[in-house]
């Protein structure tokens, strides 16, 4: 930590510096003080307010060291709650998330100008163990006994939002060389029984995938994709998260290995999971919109999973929304452009679904997208079995309602 921090302050032109800078600190914390003060949180939030009042700093502490960490803590909670979708963090007015988020923005400022570095790397030490403490406090005991009646959760989620408001506020420059702490505190998060605490460490693990190297996640790579399986039967709201984060972490870390055991995990665990629901429109959706990087990153190691995956998209074909069709439709072209489909039994029946859709799509406001979708899948069909192809199409070829479908596969079979 810096000089200061440490209280290790030699010259007099030091100490002059550390007490503007202490004064600067009183001053940027009173509006909020005030705001604080006045705001009335909603019910069952009054402790949380306590808790938050409690990171003000007082006007005659001379450790700058608590005064920063406390006041660091409070901006990131506060300016958290401006996007977060927890209850307890509703009481909290856009104007107070806004001045928060301000008057961080100008301590670090006034911390590079004093000291010539970035405030929330120096920052990171501290804060990470205080909130991975936290969190851990109220999570599941050595018995398998949730600790929230001894320890509220509200202060766990405030500190998983805090969490991730600290790592996205972080040069992504200077993102890899923090990993080594960031990371244990992720997994603390996925560790706990809270989705809302599961969600923002999982927001965290997708922000890193996004702007770190790969080499980063190396010694907690087996961790990191195991906490990956563990989570994704968790529940709808953060289902997307896991997704999203499971498919980007696997693809990451296994990205030259197409036959490595994690990938065979992580989308056997998915499958099992949408097969509970094969209906829900919500996990499909969420599913749809991420997996194709992992079907990518597999490629010809999809066909030992054909048997669970084809029926799921035979089923999805004929959602009622179009959302839906339009991305299973994607997800096929993409299958097929990675497998070819070979030696699977469900080339027949996917023609036949394709052709049934193109058919219904007739009254779908997508339809023009839907159509087009479905000839570059079938115009991809042709040529990977060729005769296989003209046997299961000479069934549909002179149907009146695929006039507009037969002139482009007999000309590109020409």
């Amino acid at each position: 930590m810096c000089s200061f921090f440490a209280g290790t302050l030699v010259t007099p032109q030091m100490a002059n510096s550390t007490s503007d800078f202490h004064q600067k600190l009183i001053l940027l914390a009173e509006p909020i003080r005030q705001s604080l003060s006045s705001t009335t949180p909603s019910d069952g939030s009054p402790s949380l307010k306590s808790h938050l009042q409690s990171l003000l700093p007082p006007p005659n502490e001379p450790d700058l060291q608590p005064l920063f960490t406390n006041f660091s803590l409070l901006c990131a909670a506060l300016a958290a709650s401006q996007t977060s979708t927890y209850d307890q963090l509703s009481w909290i007015p856009v104007s107070l998330s806004t001045s928060a988020e301000s008057a961080f923005q100008d301590l670090q400022k006034a911390y590079s100008d004093y000291q010539n570095k970035d405030l929330l790397v120096e920052l990171m030490p501290i804060v990470l163990p205080l909130l991975k403490s936290s969190i851990t406090e109220s999570s599941i005991d050595d018995d398998g006994d949730e600790a929230s009646d001894r320890v509220p959760v509200a202060y766990a989620v405030v500190a998983a939002y805090q969490f991730k408001w600290f790592v996205t506020q972080i040069d992504l420059q200077l993102l890899g060389k923090l990993c080594s702490l960031i990371i244990p505190c992720a997994l603390t998060a996925l560790d706990h029984w809270s989705p809302q605490v599961k969600g923002e460490g999982m927001s965290v693990f997708i922000h890193l995938a996004k702007h770190v190297s790969c080499s980063e996640f190396s010694l907690y790579e087996d961790v990191i994709l195991d906490a990956c399986c563990q989570n994704i039967a968790s529940s709808d709201e953060i289902w997307e998260h896991v997704v999203e984060m499971s498919v980007l972490l696997v693809t990451c870390t296994q990205q030259n290995n197409p036959r490595s055991p994690w990938f065979e995990k992580v989308l056997n665990e998915m499958l099992s999971h949408l097969w509970r629901q094969p209906r829900s429109k919500e996990r499909r959706i969420a599913w749809l919109k991420h997996i194709e990087p992992l079907f990518s990153g597999m490629g010809i190691v999809l066909l030992g999973h054909f048997r669970r995956l084809l029926p799921l998209f035979f089923k999805w074909l004929h959602a009622d929304d179009d959302a839906s069709v339009l991305l299973v439709l994607d997800s096929i072209k993409t299958v097929i452009k990675f497998t070819w489909i070979r030696y699977s039994p469900y080339y027949d029946k996917l023609i036949d679904e394709l052709v049934t859709l193109y058919k219904d799509a007739s009254m779908k406001v997508e339809r023009e997208n839907i159509r087009a979708r479905i000839l570059q899948i079938l115009i991809l069909l042709q040529p990977c079995k060729g005769q296989q192809f003209e046997a299961a199409w000479i069934k549909h070829k002179h149907d009146p309602n695929l006039s507009s479908l037969s002139p482009s596969l007999t000309h590109c079979s020409s």
